[in-house]
């Protein structure tokens, strides 16, 4: 017994040390290869072809102009206003913009983009749920049972204001608590800090909330990498013809500024008890886009984003370098 345990042991430090060795030459062979090959080597992963994230931008806007050149006394009545350029990426005009406020229907252009995401194209029919047509007071004219394809919500959504339609979005699609948690990874993974959401069409609601900085990286995220929902929502008016499944919408932009402010192209209202009158405008001269956001700012906010946008083009800032480069 006892010498077949000695065997045994004999055979086990053979076998260690024979592993050993082959490990050593191993680590020898790769060092030796490593150092004279000339070409790289190319590691063939058939299955790790996966195509690499989009590096998207996070639309960070440089504080120098401010620092230099400081800001006029605007008589902007919005507890928070945020004015950019969004070429130069300086902040030109700014009062309280990181403190996360009520955005009324400002919150719809997430919804949308959500909306965007899930359908995979414009043109993908969504059914009206009995909920969506509860939700009140702005709205479309939606009714239970009709529909529609996702651009016609969406011109419901951007022009009527339509809590309607943004409801319809949300739960004609995916499940509306799958779409609300969309919404939210939405905003973090493009980088907005100070923001949640909780419904989707921006009615109140405790810790639904976004910061004028956000609306306006939201504004610039959309414009780029969603022109199809920027086109709908410089749109003045439209008609959606009746079909076999839909009675017909007459959507009209509730936006002044794309009547009366010349180079407008945009963006959003909104309104509730909470947030008070809110803009997020959008405009274009001579090459040049501005981007101005006005919150609770009840019977002035367009008139506030127009004060903006007009000293926002009067003033002609060059990108920043160095340490306050965005």
């Amino acid at each position: 017994m006892r010498s077949r345990a000695r065997r045994r042991r004999r055979r086990e430090r053979l076998t260690f040390l024979v592993s050993l060795g082959v490990i050593v030459a191993a680590i020898a062979t790769t060092v030796y290869v490593a150092r004279t090959r000339i070409t790289p080597f190319a590691f063939m992963l058939q299955s790790a072809n996966a195509p690499a994230a989009k590096a998207f931008d996070h639309f960070d806007f440089s504080t120098y102009w401010l620092a230099t050149h400081g800001q006029p006394s605007l008589p902007i009545h919005g507890q928070a206003a945020y004015l950019v350029d969004l070429d130069a990426r300086q902040v030109l005009w700014q009062r309280d913009a990181e403190t996360p406020r009520p955005p009324a229907s400002l919150t719809k252009l997430v919804t949308a983009m959500v909306a965007v995401d899930d359908a995979g194209s414009l043109d993908r029919t969504v059914e009206v749920t009995k909920e969506a047509t509860k939700i009140i007071p702005s709205v479309m004219g939606l009714t239970a049972g009709e529909r529609l394809t996702v651009r016609d919500l969406l011109y419901g959504l951007f022009l009527d204001s339509g809590n309607d339609a943004a409801e319809a979005l949300a739960t004609g699609i995916v499940p509306r608590d799958r779409f609300l948690r969309q919404m939210n990874q939405k905003a973090k993974s493009i980088g907005l800090a100070a923001s949640h959401f909780v419904t989707p069409s921006g009615l109140d609601a405790p810790g639904h909330a976004m910061s004028a900085h956000d609306l306006a990286h939201t504004a610039a995220y959309l414009d780029t990498y969603y022109p199809q929902l920027a086109t709908v929502a410089a749109t003045k008016d439209v008609a959606i013809t009746a079909t076999a499944t839909h009675k017909a919408f007459f959507p009209h932009n509730l936006n002044r500024l794309l009547w009366n402010y010349a180079g407008a192209t945009g963006l959003k209202t909104g309104l509730t008890d909470g947030a008070g009158g809110c803009m997020l405008a959008t405009a274009t001269r001579d090459g040049r886009h501005l981007i101005a956001v006005v919150l609770n700012a009840t019977l002035h906010s367009t008139d506030d984003a127009a004060v903006l946008l007009n000293y926002g083009f009067n003033v002609h800032p060059s990108r920043a370098f160095g340490p306050f480069a965005a």
